[in-house]
């Protein structure tokens, strides 16, 4: 008699979750965050053995420790290039970046841009909490005007970035803005984002609540986009994202265009899916 095929286990939220404990303070949003990524991984059942967190520096670029996945945290503001550099070296993994809105918008701000021209076919998730929390507690580039700090205590004269604005008049073919106290939602848009073939950019506002707490300042503002919404249409999402009488949160803009692994030729490169082993001397040979 024939021996019955062994199913493999479903993968839960758990079994992505590493032995390393997080180490943000209570409260913060980027817990919700965490569990969003947990939840949307094992909704897809991505493997772990093929995904791949990438991160630059801050509170929220800690986030690849307590990912049972492979996980790289790189420098300042250089999580995209990095993340752009590992799909390039192997288009079969699954790429998430991750960061802090310090970390994307300022050092990192023109890997933005140079990303949505490319196009590579990754996951970008800025946890926006309008401060810098692991340098306690300064002004950052989505600080709102006026806001006082440790670096503006006569309040910031600066008028802050609006992310979403700049990542489609940038070209972006997929724009999402989530809520950390609404992990549900988070975690639909991150499977959104994660099975869009391009770049993905994922806007989650996350408070701080040590360095600055907005929960109950954002909580009443946060409102689905409205219905009969078009996210095929640039000039209605670009309409949303100037709007100042609410938190707009869903999915904003989403085209198919041709992706970086499209375009270019490193796509039939040795380190196909089905390659174990890293090739350096045929990787060579392809660039000669």
């Amino acid at each position: 008699m024939a021996r019955e095929a062994k199913t493999k286990p479903k993968l839960l939220p758990k079994d992505y979750k590493s032995k390393v404990k997080p180490t943000w303070c209570p409260g913060c949003g980027d817990f919700g965050v965490l569990a969003s990524l947990y939840q949307a991984m094992a909704r897809m059942e991505l493997d772990p053995a093929r995904t791949v967190v990438v991160s630059g520096i801050g509170c929220s670029s800690r986030l690849p420790f307590f990912v049972q996945t492979y996980g790289f945290q790189t420098a300042h503001g250089r999580v995209l290039p990095v993340a752009i550099g590992v799909k390039i070296a192997n288009p079969a993994l699954t790429v998430i970046a991750v960061g802090g809105d310090g970390d994307g918008f300022s050092i990192g701000g023109n890997h933005l841009a140079h990303a949505v021209r490319r196009n590579p076919d990754i996951t970008y998730v800025v946890m926006d909490n309008e401060v810098y929390g692991l340098t306690k507690g300064q002004t950052s580039p989505t600080s709102p005007l006026g806001f006082k700090t440790k670096s503006t205590p006569y309040g910031s004269s600066d008028a802050p970035i609006n992310p979403m604005a700049w990542a489609l008049a940038s070209g972006v073919s997929f724009a999402a803005r989530g809520f950390s106290g609404d992990p549900k939602h988070l975690t639909d848009l991150i499977v959104a984002g994660v099975e869009h073939p391009g770049f993905a950019f994922i806007q989650a506002m996350s408070p701080c609540p040590t360095f600055y707490n907005t929960f109950d300042l954002w909580r009443p503002q946060i409102e689905a986009l409205p219905e009969g919404y078009d996210p095929g249409d640039r000039m209605q999402a670009l309409s949303q994202v100037f709007r100042d009488d609410g938190i707009p949160v869903g999915l904003f803009y989403r085209q198919e265009r041709p992706t970086l692994d499209s375009h270019t030729r490193v796509t039939a490169h040795p380190l196909r899916e089905e390659t174990e082993d890293f090739d350096v001397q045929a990787l060579l040979e392809m660039y000669r």
